[in-house]
């Protein structure tokens, strides 16, 4: 195992050891944001018939060939069609139909010319009067044909597409109410330190509130996971092997904070090497230079620092992107933009440094202001913060007008920039 490697090398790590859960069958509702597990298919054409595009008249295309504001052609309303309607009947020469939008076409019409551009020669448009059309019109004009999106057994959802609010309704109007998908991965989180209360409790001398549970279990619900948030550990190898070894027989992936560094009281290396395999320390990272990651009877256990901007870090660059692996997800990304900073920002530490930072739109592009505070024991700043901006690796400083890489936190992996 080496001493410390890159982040790179750290994800790819964690998602060599994870694999897809097992599938399950959920209503289509349930499929927003989640993957298919396997093609779907169509049960009849879509639409089932043609059907008009919009409010008009249905005619044959011919009716109206030699149609001008000059010698416009005047037809007889005989029907109107609404939507949930239909016309059985023939369309004579001289005749035409009045139609709903959604309505289905006659069957001797190709063709609707929309209201608005008719003129109401006698009646109200309507059945029994008569309409001028001053211009020809188009086969197919205005109408949306039988089969137009797919047909009966045509496959409309790959295996590994992403369902998104449209793609509910294209499945439910395709006759498919439940679909296969992965599972989501439940996660155990567990705080470590005898410093920490509930969040409910006010804090009395040396007692903190135990934040980071919230921020973690957040995380892990924004990646699609079930969070399940288990009582605080205090500093003991016996308590946190004893939780470890629980949330590691009932879970899918158990996420630790605190006591991941090399003090006294850290213990989650020591506690992941006794159960298991420990198979990373360090990661070349700032915040978050300490990422414990190892498996305990073959369950993921990752151990981020106490520090909570070092475990946001470590949970959204490294543990993330092995919760999407296991939901059936492909992509595993952020979406990375080129900015310029806002600001001088100097740098001593050798390792890679993410700065929380706010990203905006100027004249001569995007442009990247990073949080005065870089405290990695800060909240706020995070909530802040639309992404992490990059100082690569060495100690060269950087310069207001300089341009970075910037990690954006509120944009899917799936899109490409």
């Amino acid at each position: 195992m080496k001493e410390m490697i890159s982040v790179e090398e750290a994800r790819e790590l964690v998602l060599s050891k994870v694999r897809a859960l097992p599938m399950e069958t959920v209503p289509v509702l349930e499929m927003v944001g989640r993957v298919s597990a396997s093609d779907l298919a169509s049960d009849i054409d879509i639409s089932p018939f043609a059907h008009s595009a919009m409010d008009g008249f249905a005619v044959r295309a011919e009716q109206l060939a030699d149609a001008s504001p000059e010698h416009p052609v005047e037809l007889d309303v005989i029907d109107e069609v609404p939507a949930g309607g239909f016309f059985e009947g023939t369309i004579a020469e001289g005749q035409c139909v009045r139609i709903m939008t959604g309505a289905p076409l006659p069957a001797d019409a190709d063709s609707v010319v929309k209201y608005e551009i008719v003129d109401v020669v006698s009646g109200d448009g309507k059945p029994g009067g008569r309409v001028a059309f001053a211009a020809p019109t188009k086969q197919g004009s205005n109408v949306r044909a039988a089969g137009e999106e797919a047909h009966a057994g045509e496959v409309v959802v790959r295996a590994g597409e992403v369902i998104n609010t449209g793609g509910v309704g294209f499945l439910a109007s395709c006759g498919i109410v439940e679909a296969p998908t992965y599972r989501r991965p439940r996660v155990a989180i567990i705080a470590t330190g005898s410093e920490l209360i509930d969040p409910t409790e006010t804090p009395t001398r040396g007692k903190i509130r135990n934040s980071n549970s919230a921020a973690l279990a957040a995380s892990a619900l924004a990646a699609g996971a079930i969070p399940h948030i288990m009582p605080i550990c205090e500093d003991s190898f016996e308590k946190l092997r004893e939780q470890v070894a629980l949330a590691a027989s009932e879970y899918d992936f158990v996420v630790t904070s605190g006591g991941a560094a090399n003090g006294d009281f850290d213990f989650i290396k020591k506690v992941v090497e006794d159960l298991g395999d420990l198979l990373m320390t360090t990661v070349n990272m700032r915040p978050g230079k300490a990422q414990t990651f190892g498996l305990v009877d073959g369950t993921p256990v990752f151990g981020l620092p106490g520090n909570p901007a070092a475990a946001y870090l470590g949970f959204e660059m490294i543990v993330r992107p092995a919760l999407r692996k296991m939901q059936g997800y492909t992509h595993f990304d952020r979406p990375v933009l080129k900015a310029h900073l806002a600001t001088d920002v100097r740098k001593k530490d050798p390792r890679r440094i993410y700065l929380r930072s706010t990203l905006t739109r100027g004249e001569g592009g995007y442009v990247v202001t990073p949080a005065k505070n870089q405290s990695s024991g800060l909240f706020g700043p995070i909530q802040r913060s639309n992404c992490f901006a990059i100082m690569p690796e060495g100690k060269e400083s950087k310069s207001a007008g300089d341009v970075v890489d910037c990690v954006l936190l509120d944009v899917s992996e799936e899109i490409a920039l």
